[in-house]
């Protein structure tokens, strides 16, 4: 997969070609978008019981879970190497704990809907990050104005107009942080993991453990056990990773490697979709006109920098 080609957090490995499943890969292509496009639904909901920091290590436990499953029944084997494990947790840091941590935090004061739009910058922040630390990736007129109607975009989802009123500056940064956080350690390991020879479902499964004990370490100094089971919001966690973390990434690696990572992006495009159908429909959300407009904008410009340069 490209480096960035998803906003999402995927393993750090080559992908082997594997043969089709029995399931058409439109059928899981349309799973993904609704299991990625809700997460910020359950991450809204599982807040509302939890604090931030548990929310992520429930999330990190039960994808990891959902991977070492995996592993045990492929029978693979953990990455070996000090230096690959090392690089592995800078990994898990960047593309797990810290975006997953910081949309938690940003969703106790901005709306899931605006989390999502917030997510699909991330392919804004890749193309401009890869311009400065990746010589490989020319700039291009294309990408460059892509880059700039993109941003106009996030402007008019802010409201830039009307001086950001009656927005949370510090959760919409919040969630702009994270989304910029995936491209930073795309590019990390880009520069320090490929080609290491390990299986995708190695790399991934050593990633999210290593998340899962970076959390248990931190989320003890920073919350108190809760009083009481909301359950409720717990079941929410449950299915944000197992299925938006441990699953997802399954599926996810299964497309790429069956269609080729240009098709399996395009899950980036209908995230945000979901993700605001899913927070005014069930979650009662309101939504100004500039948030639907501004986020068509956003993937317009997304879509622009991720075209192949022509040859």
């Amino acid at each position: 997969m490209s480096t960035l080609a998803s906003s999402r957090p995927v393993a750090p490995a080559d992908l082997e070609p594997r043969p089709r499943t029995a399931l058409d890969w439109r059928i899981r292509f349309g799973l993904l978008s609704l299991i990625w496009g809700f997460s910020f639904l359950f991450i809204k909901v599982g807040t509302e019981g939890y604090a931030p920091f548990q929310v992520t290590f429930g999330r990190l436990l039960f994808g990891s879970a959902v991977l070492v499953a995996a592993m045990a029944v492929k029978r693979e084997r953990l990455p070996r190497g000090a230096r690959t494990w090392g690089h592995l947790a800078v990994a898990a840091f960047l593309l797990n704990a810290l975006p997953f941590s910081l949309f938690a935090y940003s969703e106790l004061t901005i709306p899931s809907t605006l989390a999502g739009i917030c997510n699909a910058t991330s392919p804004l922040w890749g193309m401009a990050l890869s311009l400065v630390a990746l010589s490989e990736d020319r700039p291009t007129r294309r990408r460059v104005a892509g880059l700039g109607i993109g941003f106009l975009g996030v402007l008019t989802v802010l409201g830039v107009w009307q001086g950001f009123h009656g927005l949370d500056a510090t959760g919409t940064a919040m969630a702009l942080l994270a989304s910029l956080s995936y491209p930073i350690g795309w590019i990390y390991v880009r520069r320090t993991l490929a080609g290491t020879g390990n299986s995708h479902l190695s790399m991934t499964g050593a990633q999210l453990l290593l998340a899962t004990a970076q959390l248990a370490f931190v989320t003890p100094l920073f919350t108190t056990l809760p009083s009481r089971v909301a359950w409720v919001p717990l079941l929410a966690i449950a299915a944000l990773g197992a299925l938006g973390t441990g699953l997802a990434m399954l599926v996810q690696y299964g497309i790429v490697a069956e269609v080729g990572p240009t098709t399996a992006q395009m899950v980036t495009y209908f995230i945000p979709v979901i993700a605001t159908a899913a927070g005014v429909a069930i979650l009662g959300e309101s939504l100004a006109w500039s948030t639907p407009v501004g986020a068509v904008i956003v993937l317009a410009g997304a879509a622009l920098t991720q075209a192949k340069p022509r040859r």
